[in-house]
């Protein structure tokens, strides 16, 4: 059977027989910039906008008074246009304009161009300028200006690109809009997820695991952490240790490693999270004689980050792996409940909404480029501890929570993959609408 049955070949590959290949400037024009400069009047008000980088669209920058805007001249955008910035080309500054910006202006860094409609669907240009590998053609051309890449509108204009007929580009645009639309409706979830949980916390560690509408009944006292209900205690970290009721362990020091899987594991402070959970999308392993046992990692355990920079020391997470082993560095620590009294799970939540608050920067020890909580410390950290019944409900709420992020993070990332996917597919002709039977736009 022959692959390419269907495809022509060309010189940016094979496509679709009934595909063109045309330079950009045969399907768009750039607008005179006479026909949008406006002169700055100091006492209006003007919606400046800006390209960002990697293809991520146009937005505003500001609106400010005329008098604040040290550029005389502007440019006016309307609703269709494609600007670009000349500067940073590599990382593919570029945007279509909506109605929201239509009106806004723009400095004579970003070029304004046009779509011939007859013959072009803007969305599907704006699409297919995702693709990495376009900008990697683009940059050739590119060259150095104060430091950054600079590239000519006609230099921009020349490139090559595939052009299948009209309806099938808005077809294709639809697609991929509609993956597109659900990453950033599944990114909405997410985000709202994480400030609920980021209030929800405060409320646990204030009032405990009752509604707000009984937040009155709780009798509160005032201690050095905050209020918190009369019944639960005030402890430090230290005292949990010296009562054996948890275990502190510093990480394993070891220079040489490798990222090709050879050896064992190794858990760095980049393996934590922003939202205190494990990350093991980039893994180092190391390899080493030594006796490492007392630095496995457990299911259960606290894992605390206790060197890193000012803003990033302190993060902690729950470490719930168990189908492997792993060690830590010795830029983190083991904190391991070995008392049925604790909950493992409320403490490293407590632990890492002080990370959320600051509070590691109050108290760590700055060194040249980077902070650090040593075991005095750490042993000072005070936490709230409740009734065992009340951890537990506080580990399960917070848990339920962050199984909706984990799910929505997933989500994500599937969709994230398929856009991917569908990109390269849909652009090179390997995937043809018309064979994509949910899809009905014409």
């Amino acid at each position: 059977m022959n692959e390419n049955k269907g495809f022509k070949q060309t010189e940016i590959g094979p496509i679709p027989e009934d595909w063109e290949v045309v330079k950009l400037g045969e399907v768009v024009y750039e607008v005179p910039l006479k026909e949008r400069q406006i002169i700055i009047e100091k006492n209006k008000y003007y919606k400046r906008i800006f390209t960002k980088l990697y293809g991520k669209g146009v937005a505003i920058k500001d609106i400010i008074m005329g008098s604040q805007i040290s550029t005389k001249i502007m440019f006016i955008v309307k609703k269709d246009d494609f600007i670009f910035s000349k500067i940073n080309i590599r990382k593919g500054a570029y945007g279509v304009i909506n109605n929201h910006l239509d009106g806004a202006v723009v400095t004579s860094e970003h070029p304004i161009l046009r779509a011939r409609t007859e013959r072009l669907d803007i969305n599907f240009l704006s699409l297919y300028l995702l693709q990495p590998n376009v900008w990697n053609i683009i940059k050739s051309h590119a060259k150095g200006f104060s430091g950054k890449e600079r590239v000519k509108t006609r230099e921009f204009l020349s490139l090559l690109i595939p052009l299948p007929p009209l309806q099938e580009q808005k077809n294709i645009a639809y697609v991929l809009s509609t993956i597109q639309e659900a990453i950033e409706k599944t990114d909405a979830v997410l985000k709202a997820t994480k400030e609920l949980k980021k209030s929800l916390m405060k409320h646990l560690f204030t009032y405990g695991p009752v509604s707000i509408h009984e937040i009155e009944k709780v009798k509160l006292k005032e201690t050095e952490i905050g209020p918190i209900p009369e019944d639960w205690e005030v402890v430090r970290l230290g005292d949990l240790k010296n009562k054996n009721m948890l275990k502190i362990q510093f990480g394993f020091p070891c220079g040489k490693w490798n990222d090709i899987g050879s050896g064992i594991p190794q858990l760095r402070p980049f393996n934590i999270n922003e939202m205190g959970y494990i990350d093991l999308n980039n893994l180092k392993y190391i390899q080493t004689d030594k006796d490492i046992s007392n630095y496995l990692v457990k299911k259960g355990d606290i894992i605390f980050n206790n060197t890193n920079s000012e803003e990033l020391v302190g993060k902690t997470a729950y470490f719930n792996h168990d189908n492997k082993k792993f060690v830590i560095s010795n830029h983190m620590t083991i904190i391991r409940v070995i008392d049925e009294r604790l909950s493992a799970y409320f403490i490293a939540k407590y632990l890492h909404k002080k990370w959320y608050e600051g509070y590691y920067k109050i108290i760590c020890r700055r060194h040249v480029n980077q902070c650090s909580i040593n075991l005095a410390r750490l042993s000072n950290i005070p936490i709230p501890l409740p009734p065992l019944p009340v951890q537990q409900k506080i580990a399960e709420i917070l848990s339920a929570v962050d199984e909706k992020i984990q799910a929505e993070e997933n989500k994500k990332k599937a969709l994230q993959e398929l856009f991917k996917s569908m990109l390269h597919n849909l652009m090179s002709g390997k995937i043809r609408v018309k064979d994509l039977k949910w899809v009905s736009n014409e």
